[in-house]
């Protein structure tokens, strides 16, 4: 009995003991339950204002479609797309901001704790548990007591990057796919005048009147923070790009001169990379010494050279990629299969952007020569299916990008928290860019005025003037920084100097072209004169140029197109009789079974049949309607006489094509008939 007595109270004691171990690992396990619910719980409520956010921007981009066919239904041009998705984005600010409240958490518990710094990550020991924090930015003394209720304010708030990464690349690779290369060689030397010498003097302009702006405002008071002179060299590089898309959009829908939307066009697409190697240039100016502010003059060379390896290793990178998907298009069977040829070419296309950040370069410059590339060798080479698909994408992907940046502009301007408006500023800021862009277009079209018989007119002058709007490029470069006082005031003042220039001279484009009497109704891919004298004048602006892409010309139409794509000249014809083996190898069995499809923007005509001669430098390849080639000798100024009868010239999947004359026509003389379909 005593046995089983003290086995009974044995067995008692363990049952106790493991009550007592069971009891006290339930209770952490009930409450890492509990926790664990309530994270999935807020986990959730976050995905569901995530979400409520995006559609905000759906609806926005929504509405921006429908009210911009009631436009065009309309046939109103006083507002462009990007003006009114600004104004939807600022009405839907302000009912963000003052209309919407997120009620206060009463969970939430802020401590003070003195730190040196602002790490972007922090760790907190609560309890024995580490929770990790990140840094969303820094907040203002009287913002401390509302950080609850502006959480949905900092949700609609993206970050820079998202501008960098996903939105500026089809923009400007479409700048580059769909530029009309006819037009942009014709005037190509006053193109570069404007992008390069023009943005570097616009920049120096209004860096220097702005100084003098923020001295001014320094004497009387009224700044509240740092502004160097480098801050204001800074800002005057980000205002000078210009980004006329509603202009030229009026433009191409009124057929406005040629000359002038090629002018305009051509100095907008390069401008905004060399904006973006300028004000990288600038914010790298690091002299030596404590005051990292000063003039030196090793200091300036270091960043005018840094300018230099950029753009041109971005140059360079961009043109590699394209010629690497010409190359990969041509000597694969892609073409068989469109879904991935088109896949291929979208992936590649992106990331040249993607790739030359990575390497330190700028991936504006690099996305944008990249798209000419691609148009110039790659499209050729492309299917008829992926041909149209790529252009479609690019297009769509251009028009979403590009709405969505001008709401985001409209919807920043009171979602922003750390806006700093200053009048004085605002005013110096638009007298100085006004002044910026007269020192840019009136100095160098007097300068190239000299130097061409196609002069380019006052009224042109003024337009060009007048068109100087600013944009996306303006806008993603102002709102990438924004964590010192100068960045914030150069941010808010951006804004107002976009809001303004789209508006305003954006929406008197037409006026402004009635008051210039700038003639519109031309025909964008038809020569722009119909008379005898502007027809000789127009020959003379294709002689001045010749002498620009000559050289350029017989290389890349003799050697680099056969080589990277389905078009031009057989090697065998162009290379010399020892390199027939290597001419042969390179020549690509498709060489000429796309003769007879539909090239890109730049073709002048269309032909389904009929005789034709191919004219390849030095040899001439006739080919009839059932397709068969023959070859014979060709004269020697066949490029001459492309270049200056270019009313017969046709344009076909990169080959130029030269009509027979009729034997009862004598040729050449009558300036008024062109080639009709």
């Amino acid at each position: 009995a005593w046995r089983a007595t003290r086995t009974l109270w044995l067995l008692a004691l363990v049952c106790l003991s493991v009550c007592v171990c069971v009891c006290r690992a339930a209770s952490p396990e009930e409450n890492s339950a509990m926790e664990n619910i309530v994270t999935e719980k807020k986990a959730e409520e976050s995905h569901r204002q995530d979400s409520a956010d995006l559609l905000i921007f759906i609806l926005l981009l929504t509405l921006t479609i429908l009210t911009i066919w009631l436009f065009k239904h309309r046939r109103f041009r006083f507002l462009h797309e990007t003006g009114l998705a600004m104004i939807y984005g600022l009405l839907v600010g302000v009912v963000l901001r003052y209309g919407i409240h997120v009620p206060r958490d009463v969970n939430n518990v802020m401590l003070s704790c003195p730190v040196n710094a602002s790490p972007a990550t922090l760790l907190i020991n609560v309890s024995g548990k580490f929770y990790e924090y990140t840094l969303k930015g820094e907040i203002g003394g009287v913002e401390v007591d509302d950080v609850p209720d502006n959480e949905m304010l900092r949700k609609v708030t993206f970050d820079p990057e998202v501008f960098f990464n996903i939105l500026l690349p089809p923009i400007i690779f479409h700048a580059g796919y769909s530029l009309k290369r006819r037009h942009f060689f014709r005037n190509m030397g006053s193109i570069l005048a404007y992008a390069f010498l023009g943005t570097v003097i616009s920049c120096f302009v209004i860096g220097l009147l702005m100084y003098g702006c923020v001295t001014l405002i320094k004497q009387v008071g009224q700044l509240d923070g740092d502004f160097f002179f480098t801050d204001c060299l800074f800002f005057g590089a980000i205002v000078s790009a210009t980004d006329p898309v509603t202009v030229l959009a009026i433009f191409n829908e009124l057929q406005v001169d040629v000359d002038l939307y090629a002018l305009l066009f051509g100095e907008s697409v390069l401008n905004d990379a060399v904006a973006v190697v300028l004000s990288s240039s600038i914010v790298a100016y690091q002299p030596q010494g404590d005051n990292s502010h000063t003039f030196e003059v090793m200091a300036m060379l270091k960043s005018f050279g840094m300018f230099l390896g950029v753009f041109s290793g971005s140059f360079a990178l961009g043109v590699a990629t394209g010629v690497v998907t010409a190359i990969v298009t041509k000597f694969t069977k892609l073409r068989d299969f469109q879904l991935l040829e088109t896949a291929l070419f979208f992936l590649m296309s992106w990331s040249t952007f993607l790739l030359a950040e990575a390497c330190g370069f700028t991936g504006v410059v690099a996305v944008l020569f990249c798209g000419i590339t691609q148009a110039h060798y790659t499209f050729n080479n492309l299917s008829a299916e992926s041909q149209d698909r790529t252009k479609q994408l690019f297009e769509l992907l251009n028009f979403l990008a590009e709405n969505f940046i001008f709401s985001y502009m409209g919807l920043t301007l009171f979602t922003f928290q750390n806006h700093v408006f200053n009048p004085m500023f605002i005013v110096g800021a638009f007298i100085a860019v006004f002044l910026g862009r007269a020192a840019n277009i009136y100095p160098l079209s007097f300068l190239l005025n000299l130097g061409r018989r196609n002069k380019i007119k006052t009224n042109f002058q003024h337009m060009m003037m007048f068109a100087g709007l600013r944009g996306a490029m303006t806008f993603a470069l102002s709102i990438r920084d924004t964590a010192t006082y100068a960045r914030q005031m150069m941010f808010s003042t951006t804004l107002l100097l976009v809001f303004f220039t789209v508006w305003v001279c954006g929406g008197g484009t037409t006026q402004m072209l009635s008051c210039q009497r700038i003639r519109v109704g031309v025909d964008s891919d038809q020569d722009n004169s119909v008379s005898i004298a502007e027809g000789s004048e127009r020959r003379s602006t294709k002689q001045e140029s010749a002498w620009l892409f000559r050289i350029w010309y017989n290389f890349d139409h003799n050697y680099l197109k056969p080589i990277l794509t389905h078009s031009g000249p057989p090697l065998t014809a162009t290379l010399p009789p020892c390199c027939g083996p290597l001419a042969r190898f390179l020549t690509s069995p498709q060489a000429y079974e796309n003769e007879c499809q539909l090239k890109d923007d730049d073709s002048d005509l269309i032909l389904s049949d009929g005789h034709i001669n191919l004219t390849y430098g030095d040899i001439t390849v006739s080919t009839d309607a059932s397709g068969a080639h023959t070859s014979g000798g060709a004269a020697t100024d066949d490029l001459d006489r492309e270049l200056t009868y270019s009313d017969h010239e046709l344009v076909m999947r990169g080959t130029r094509l030269v009509l027979p004359m009729d034997d009862s026509e004598p040729p050449f003389t009558d300036a008024h008939r062109h080639l009709q379909m």
